[in-house]
């Protein structure tokens, strides 16, 4: 069998969310199967490292599709010549697009709608494309999955027609997120924060994180306890950042606040298991995976009411409105004073963490493949 992946957010030095569950799902089915050929197809130059065995055939396919314009001619217009070139028997989208314009039949991977609930973090192009195109993809997919039931439950409220086709893949969380011991963490607090104990939040800076929101319940939190606590954020500078950066020019608690940009993943691991509780108050998610790697380092969390984070996290975090930053700041309290409650919290994230495999989401793939194919 010869099965096609969109492997364009393969990037090296560059793996964020698609990029991390491309990586973690095909390194292990190319691995599981090596009878099957997979063509990976880049849309730039790739790294050898994105070559998983014998079995993969990389293929680029430029220009790199960058924006909407190029998004239309890579997917129906690229992608169905290389599927006929390479005689593919599927075709396995990740990024929420899939091509119109072939016959082959295709594995759709929509983790979530973020773009109809918070269209202000998108521009204006790229919110028309996502409105037009996305049901159009949803009807085109043989196979939909994505990443939790409070996704689904979604896609099936807006797309309907979506409902015997949608199926439930799990995230996975990446073995090297680790519980650290006291010993192991102090040289990082010492290079980070001064060997001060912080809150963290992982991901990018964007206005759908919320990171407004946590540096006014951050500023509370100071306010009302005087303690040293940091807040670490550890990601990169996405869309709209200005504001962000602008206000973080006169925050008055700014010499608190780490920003460190993009890290690679087990700097990023090390980071995240010294931290005295992980904090991510986004408006909308389609799973959390930081979430859910934060608790798999012992690490507490304190996250967002009314998203998929009660699914992922279960009564192992802590919940706020995230609209309501006085509400984060009272969980933050309630960590910071609750020795008891921090530790309770560490144990059952823990188990509920051990839920989420990457080993078994590809197996469990797989057999969606399968089924697409049949």
């Amino acid at each position: 069998m010869r099965i096609a992946v969109n492997t364009r957010f393969l990037l090296k030095d560059y793996l964020e969310g698609y990029g991390y569950f491309i990586y973690e799902l095909f390194r292990r089915i190319t691995e599981n199967h090596p009878e099957h050929t997979f063509i990976f197809l880049f849309d730039r130059p790739y790294d050898e490292q994105f070559v998983f065995g014998k079995n993969v055939i990389p293929v680029v396919a430029g220009p790199p599709a960058r924006h909407p314009l190029l998004w239309k001619y890579w997917y129906d217009y690229k992608i169905p010549a290389l599927l006929r070139r390479y005689k593919a028997d599927l075709f396995v989208s990740c990024d929420g697009f899939c091509s119109l314009r072939t016959a082959v039949p295709q594995c759709l991977v929509l983790h979530d709608l973020a773009f109809l609930h918070y269209p202000e973090g998108i521009s204006k192009t790229q919110l028309s494309f996502y409105k037009k195109y996305t049901p159009a993809f949803v009807k085109k997919a043989k196979t939909v999955i994505t990443v939790s039931e409070y996704s689904k439950k979604d896609i099936v409220t807006h797309y309907p027609f979506a409902a015997g086709k949608l199926q439930v893949l799990y995230n996975g969380i990446r073995p090297v997120f680790q519980p650290m011991d006291f010993a192991a963490s102090q040289p990082v607090k010492d290079l980070y924060t001064e060997g001060k104990e912080y809150f963290i939040y992982t991901g990018s800076v964007h206005p759908r994180k919320n990171l407004m929101g946590l540096l006014r319940a951050f500023s509370l939190f100071k306010k009302r306890q005087q303690s040293s606590m940091k807040l670490v954020i550890a990601g990169r500078l996405a869309w709209k950042y200005e504001a962000f950066s602008s206000s973080l020019k006169t925050y008055k608690y700014r010499q608190d606040v780490v920003l460190t940009g993009y890290l690679p993943e087990a700097e990023l691991a090390r980071l995240m298991a010294s931290a005295y509780a992980m904090v991510y108050p986004s408006f909308f998610e389609g799973f959390g995976v930081p979430v859910a790697e934060a608790m798999q380092c012992g690490v507490p969390v304190i996250t967002s009411a009314g998203s998929a984070m009660e699914e992922v996290a279960g009564d192992a975090a802590l919940y706020a409105d995230p609209a309501d930053h006085s509400a984060l700041a009272d969980q933050l309290m309630r960590i910071y004073k609750d020795e008891r409650l921090r530790f309770t919290l560490i144990e059952k994230g823990k188990l509920k963490a051990a839920l989420y495999s990457w080993d078994q989401a590809a197996v469990r793939c797989w057999e969606l493949m399968q089924d697409c194919i049949a």
